[in-house]
């Protein structure tokens, strides 16, 4: 089982690590990682290990199964052996765009009260794809509330409750498409907002920022018609 370094905390950048095993595709799993692996519509981190002076560049990493977390390195790549220490280096810039963006899709979802069927992350823009029959009239009163929102400076914190407690409160659950990563007995909640006046509560294994204010300033991009009652909703860091 690889240690989950980005659940413990996702702000930081750099970390020791020892290879467990290379696999068949030269994939490396280490016993702890701070990469985040692609899943919940967000992608999988990338950076360098640093391992006898050597950079090995991962450009993406994924699951195996539910307990290992595989670095891909760059085609080409000098592999190091099973056993050896390295330094994990992660592409910051990048996961702290994710964790930005992730964090204002979660609000969207909060502006947009409707079932969501989808989502995709990535480092300058989102979307999520709701059951909206009627399309969005006035974008401009969205895209406000959205950056009120943001600007209102709200704690992002985390919760764990059971299996069972989850599969109790359904109505936790705003996705219909992305499974809550369940199986492991208990479940992760990400909050927005403190208890007393939280604005948001759900399941979700992604990485997020702590407070709402360092997402920055959201565009409300296109609006798409994604087939019957569906509609896909697209967010844009303001400054790009």
């Amino acid at each position: 089982m690889t240690r989950l370094l980005f659940r413990d905390d996702a702000y930081t950048k750099t970390d020791n690590a020892q290879i467990v095993t290379i696999n068949d595709l030269g994939g490396i799993i280490l016993d702890q990682s701070l990469f985040y692996p692609t899943g919940g519509g967000q992608p999988g981190d990338c950076g360098h290990l640093i391992c006898d002076g050597r950079h090995i560049p991962i450009v993406t990493t994924v699951k195996n199964g539910a307990d290992q977390v595989v670095l891909v390195p760059a085609e080409g790549a000098i592999l190091p052996g099973s056993g050896q220490m390295v330094e994990q280096h992660l592409d910051w810039d990048q996961r702290y765009n994710h964790m930005r963006i992730h964090t204002a899709l979660h609000l969207l979802s909060v502006v947009i009260p409707l079932p969501v069927t989808g989502g995709q992350i990535s480092a300058d823009k989102g979307r999520l794809d709701f059951m909206m029959p009627e399309v969005i009239e006035d974008k401009a009163a969205v895209e406000a509330v959205l950056n009120d929102l943001i600007a209102q400076d709200l704690e992002i914190s985390e919760s764990w409750i059971t299996d069972a407690e989850l599969a109790a409160n359904p109505n936790l659950v705003k996705t219909m498409s992305v499974k809550p990563p369940m199986g492991a007995g208990h479940v992760r909640l990400i909050r927005i907002g403190t208890e007393g006046t939280q604005i948001d509560l759900q399941p979700c294994g992604g990485t997020h920022v702590k407070r709402t204010s360092e997402i920055g300033k959201m565009r409300l991009g296109k609006i798409q018609n994604k087939g019957k009652q569906n509609r896909r909703v697209n967010i844009h860091f303001a400054e790009i």
